[in-house]
């Protein structure tokens, strides 16, 4: 069975996208409609930008998304995903390529998770850090040990989990699982503290236009982050997309669970290999691959 997964926020690099756009008419088309849609040219930071232009929020996860449904989009017949998954932003592309959503409701949506993370980043000064060589439980423990915020929120493979939080509450952690035997704990740059309960004022302001936005049943399951199970029903996809923003993403249980329910290959839609190798740290016989324009 075919799996196809969507990265997130960091797959993004200069010259994104431009050869897609060279590719074909309907390609051209798509990336000016969502020049037209976000109200600026994406296509001009995307293809000339400098990576401190491409590193904004209201940029990046646009143009990661942009750059997964269009090049799922340009696969044509060859796109006949099983099942799909994506990790964090990544959700969304995988959601308008199986067809639960439309293009423009896609990337209304994402521009406003963007501006709505970029707020909540301003509330209060927050961090992740990637805690690397330990199992999920004791990182799990070691969080809940600390008084100040600080959750587990990327469980990327085995032996790699993220950690979000207060700026206190990572750096405590950081220096508790490093006790416990962390080969790192590695602060990351990132504008604050995604997938974490400081997330709520982006959830809140990120519902309504979720409630407005048409999801319909898509081609194939989507397996969401929050829970790393499968779903087609609308309104079950609904509530896991607002969940998002401030649960975890459970990416490694995501893979288990579709190589549970028949994954044979997976296929990497949009910028970078980065979840080809969190597939390979879960089951590394499995195989993996970028999908390419013909």
């Amino acid at each position: 069975m075919n799996a196809y997964i969507f990265p997130g926020q960091g797959a993004q690099f200069l010259g994104m996208g431009k050869d897609l756009y060279e590719s074909s008419d309907r390609a051209k088309e798509l990336f000016e409609k969502a020049n037209d849609i976000l109200g600026f040219r994406i296509t001009d930071v995307m293809f000339n930008g400098t990576e401190e232009d491409l590193k904004q929020t209201n940029v990046t996860q646009p143009a990661i998304f942009l750059h997964s449904v269009i090049l799922a989009d340009s696969l044509g017949k060859e796109f006949k995903p099983d099942m799909v998954a994506g990790h964090s932003l990544g959700e969304f592309s995988a959601l308008v390529s199986a067809g639960a959503l439309s293009f423009e409701d896609g990337l209304k949506l994402v521009a406003a998770r963007a501006n709505a993370m970029q707020k909540a980043c301003e509330i209060q000064p927050s961090t992740m850090a990637a805690i690397l060589g330990l199992d999920d439980y004791t990182v799990e423990e070691v969080c809940q040990m600390v008084s100040e915020i600080v959750v587990p929120a990327n469980y990327n493979c085995p032996g790699q989990l993220v950690i979000s939080g207060s700026i206190e509450g990572v750096d405590k952690a950081c220096v508790l699982l490093t006790e416990r035997g962390a080969k790192r704990a590695l602060k990351l740059n990132v504008g604050g503290a995604f997938h974490s309960p400081l997330m709520e004022a982006a959830r809140a302001e990120l519902q309504s236009a979720i409630d407005e936005a048409e999801i319909k049943a898509p081609v194939c399951p989507v397996y969401q982050n929050i829970d790393a199970k499968p779903y087609t029903d609308p309104a079950s996809i609904k509530h896991n997309l607002s969940a998002q923003l401030t649960g975890a993403v459970r990416w490694t249980q995501t893979v288990k669970k579709m190589l549970e329910d028949g994954a044979t290959s997976f296929t990497e839609v949009g910028p970078g290999n980065v979840l080809q190798g969190l597939v390979k740290k879960v089951e590394r016989t499995v195989e993996t691959k970028s999908a390419a324009i013909s």
